[in-house]
């Protein structure tokens, strides 16, 4: 039976992370504009090797095992130990969504973040109009405590983003 399992990059993983950061399709809620190059990606999984008490970030891949299946990332940002607390951000590959995969990554994700990284308060930035996104984060008990209007701009004009939060 297979297992979902968070892990560390791995330089094998470049591919995968030129394929995703590159998709201009997801770029509008992963606030990127420009590509990324392989050098870059390689630097950035060098980089990912070191403390996130340092590089104030934490990627990690979403994979499934004995087969080693990567179904997605999930990511840590804005982390501040001080104030004990990050920004979170997951993504699923198109063909592995609607099987839970992303409920149980971030449940994992928010218990080691509480429990390891010791922190006190977990954020999401999400667009209003993404409403799964708005689902995952409410069922893992993220509240809603703000909307910031006309936050995003996007193809088609400026959209609201809403700000949830997970208070240990």
């Amino acid at each position: 039976m297979e297992e979902l399992v968070l892990r560390a990059l791995e330089p094998e993983d470049i591919d995968l992370l030129y394929q995703w950061e590159n998709n201009m399709d997801i770029w509008e809620v992963s606030n990127t504009l420009t590509p990324f190059s392989r050098h870059q990606l390689k630097k950035f999984i060098e980089q990912a090797q070191l403390d996130v008490f340092q590089t104030k970030q934490l990627r990690l891949i979403i994979e499934l095992e004995p087969s080693k299946t990567v179904v997605g990332m999930i990511d840590l940002f804005d982390f501040d130990g001080f104030h004990q607390r990050a920004g979170v951000g997951i993504i699923i590959h198109q063909q592995y969504r609607q099987k839970g995969y992303a409920s149980e990554a971030l449940n994992m994700f928010c218990d080691y973040c509480f429990n390891n990284l010791g922190l006190k308060q977990i954020y999401a930035n999400i667009s209003t109009e993404n409403r799964a996104s708005i689902s995952l984060f409410e069922k893992a008990g993220f509240s809603l405590v703000g909307i910031k209007k006309q936050w995003r701009k996007t193809k088609d004009g400026f959209t609201d983003e809403a700000l949830y939060q997970l208070l240990k």
